[in-house]
């Protein structure tokens, strides 16, 4: 696994799952849990829809075990499930921000000033991502969060190889733009 992506799960336990071994299901659900929500997190960027996301996606994943082919690999099916619940929900509801989300701690072993910059920088970043359109929103986040490749996407979303391509190249100069006073090495505030 890299970058916090879906790890790779053994196709015999996908099958042990299908074929009615609730151990297995039991397994294979702790395994993808806490990447399902990091990706629910990361395109509604809000904890409690992230959680009701990631736990709607996981009870459909234990329902619809059975409609998983091999013929996709398992991370990117999973991953169609996730985005396309967080994508509903974003159309049901605007996001809202928590202010737990970007509270900061503070220790004697840390640089004070580079945790506040870290943190300055890091809010940025996720409110540039949640001002990108939805679409470009969720190719940025299963390609640099998620570490999926294009061709993962493309299928993950069901969307030509080209508009993913096309998508991300939209998505980095938009984000460039809205974080451009990093790259002048200035500061927000």
């Amino acid at each position: 696994m890299q970058g916090g992506g879906i790890p790779v799960i053994a196709p015999e336990l996908v099958r042990s799952a299908q074929a009615g071994d609730r151990d297995a299901l039991i397994t294979l659900l702790r395994e993808i849990e806490s990447h399902v929500y990091r990706t629910a997190y990361y395109i509604l960027n809000n904890e409690q829809d992230a959680l009701d996301a990631s736990q709607e996606a996981l009870l459909r994943i234990y329902t619809k075990i059975n409609s998983y082919e091999e013929k996709a690999l398992f991370k990117t099916w999973v991953q169609r499930i996730v985005t396309n619940i967080c994508i509903d929900k974003f159309r049901r509801a605007k996001p809202t921000v928590s202010m737990d989300e970007h509270e900061m701690t503070f220790t004697a072993d840390n640089d004070v000033e580079q945790e506040i910059l870290t943190g300055y920088l890091a809010q940025d970043i996720r409110e540039a991502i949640e001002k990108l359109p939805e679409h470009h929103r969720t190719v940025v986040v299963l390609r640099y969060l998620q570490d999926f490749s294009y061709h993962e996407i493309a299928e993950s979303l069901n969307l030509p190889l080209n508009t993913v391509k096309s998508y991300l190249f939209r998505a980095r100069h938009t984000l460039q733009s809205l974080l451009q006073d990093y790259q002048k090495g200035g500061v927000r505030g």
